[in-house]
């Protein structure tokens, strides 16, 4: 999971996850190699990347329903589900309106603004 480490309430997010009990690493998208991992550095300070362990990344919405189809029961159903067709479009939207609303959520700064 790559998160941006300038933004507040997405560092208070990855904080919170592994205590999901999700099997994942984590680190900030300015510390890593975004080219070596294929993440669009663009798209990156948008939508959170989670980079697979077979390379691939997925982006947003997409890139939490992985992180929490590593974790126990329930959140591998819910992660599963949110990439179903009836929830999909729903789980992204909501995904999108809170990334575009980052700076006024808890823990979110000016610095988190899109």
């Amino acid at each position: 999971m790559l998160n941006d480490g300038d933004c507040g309430f997405c560092m208070r997010t990855a904080a919170l996850v592994p205590r999901l009990g999700v099997d994942i690493d984590s680190a900030t998208v300015q510390t890593v190699d975004l080219a070596a991992l294929g993440v669009d550095p663009d798209r990156a300070l948008v939508e959170m990347p989670f980079v697979h362990p077979d390379g691939r990344v997925d982006y947003g919405h997409r890139a939490f329903a992985a992180i929490l189809a590593t974790g126990p029961m329930p959140w591998r159903v819910v992660g599963r589900l949110m990439t179903t067709r009836p929830i999909d479009p729903v789980a992204r939207r909501v995904y999108h309106w809170v990334a575009a609303n980052r700076s006024r959520l808890p823990g979110g700064t000016p610095a988190c603004s899109l």
